[in-house]
């Protein structure tokens, strides 16, 4: 399941207490993955002796839905990088994840997000959109790694899926009269063969097929997630696809290779060449319009200042150091954030309340590699005036 702020507001949303949030690093291979379900159930164990330390009586109904995943191992065999996993009375979600995270097991009064919302908001996630006349499939992915994700009910997934009765009438090969795998390599043998009356009827199938994903596309993934979308078809293909489109969020540049010939490693590293001189551009937009804005008293890295200024709506974008934790007092209805000794500390990490806080209030939030970090306090806010 792709992450995406309406997925963030619905955890969020969750009122029902106590809330149980649980992180945990996995493994995508054997047989370091062995492991992972057993320190899954010792990070349950955590959660059910928090719960009994805060007097919740019925804490193994809340547990249920954690132990039956132990073992499944149908579940565990599907591993990513990460995984984390919430319940509160009446609701049980997961979600593997495409980056590590530290190990987390959590009871309180709302769900611990933070882990979440920065791999969602994070500014080098994509999606890749392979296709082929018999074939679609969907990527997501980041710097590190790409997964297929499955396709939302609605997309088609083949060709005959998208054009139903109303395609041409197909011949003993399954495809099109006149197509097979060399006319889509443009083959002339097969023009010849063919004549141009069914090439015809395949370029108008084509076309249906490449607009009802193209639409299907938008509608059921693009728009929900809000991600880059990098097109992976051969070159005819990208042409027709890119005249036809109404997709936004697709990138001019694209990857004019047939995906089916690709290893997942290569696949991702040509998205990457692709996503990453946008990423480090609107990374390098984003520092420099904090040295623009900061002169101009239209950015802050004060984190008392930060705060009451995300409570009163004016934090329209918030850099926040990646791996920085920092203890501290927080009351968000007061918009107080005190950097603080662990003792003294009402919350482990700041970054984490006022990364919640500007999701809450409608701003973005960038994950900033340390090494590219404008300020030392670990956060930077670009106000909205």
């Amino acid at each position: 399941m792709s992450l995406t702020r309406e997925t963030l507001k619905r955890l969020l949303a969750v009122k029902e207490k106590p809330c149980l949030s649980l992180y945990q690093p996995t493994h995508r291979s054997f047989p370091e993955r062995e492991q992972d379900p057993i320190r899954f159930k010792q990070l349950v164990r955590q959660l059910e002796d928090s719960l009994k330390k805060q007097g919740v009586t019925d804490y193994q109904s809340l547990t249920a839905p954690f132990h039956k995943l132990i073992d499944d191992v149908d579940f565990w065999n599907s591993n990513r990088d990460g995984l984390a996993v919430f319940a509160a009375p009446g609701y049980f979600e997961w979600f593997r994840l495409q980056r590590k995270v530290p190990e987390l097991a959590v009871a309180n009064d709302r769900m611990h997000v933070k882990p979440l919302l920065r791999i969602a908001q994070s500014a080098d996630r994509y999606q890749i959109l392979a296709i082929t006349l018999d074939s679609v499939k969907l990527y997501e992915g980041n710097r590190d790694g790409i997964d297929e994700i499955r396709l939302a009910d609605g997309v088609p997934a083949t060709l005959e899926e998208a054009l139903g009765r109303e395609l041409t009438e197909k011949g003993q090969s399954g495809f099109p009269q006149g197509f097979s795998r060399a006319s889509e390599r443009g083959d002339p043998m097969q023009m010849e063969a063919g004549g141009a009356g069914r090439q015809d009827e395949i370029d108008r199938d084509r076309e249906r097929f490449f607009r009802e994903v193209d639409k299907a596309i938008l509608e059921h993934h693009s728009k929900p997630s809000g991600l880059p979308l990098i097109l992976a078809a051969l070159p005819e293909h990208q042409a027709v696809f890119r005249k036809l489109s109404h997709n936004t969020f697709l990138l001019p540049e694209g990857i004019e290779k047939d995906h089916a010939l690709l290893g997942r490693d290569e696949l991702r590293q040509l998205s990457w060449d692709v996503m990453q001189p946008r990423y480090l551009k609107r990374l390098t937009g984003l520092l420099d319009q904090f040295g623009e804005s900061r002169g101009q008293g239209l950015a802050t890295d004060e984190i008392e200042e930060i705060g009451h200024s995300i409570v009163e709506g004016r934090v329209a974008t918030l850099l926040v150091e990646a791996e920085r934790q920092i203890p501290g007092q927080a009351d968000p209805t007061e918009g107080k954030a005190l950097p603080a000794t662990a003792q003294s500390a009402t919350t482990p990490d700041l970054l984490d309340e006022l990364t919640v806080w500007t999701f809450e209030h409608g701003g973005d939030v960038v994950v900033v590699p340390k090494d590219r970090m404008p300020t030392k306090s670990g956060v930077a806010a670009l106000y909205r005036y």
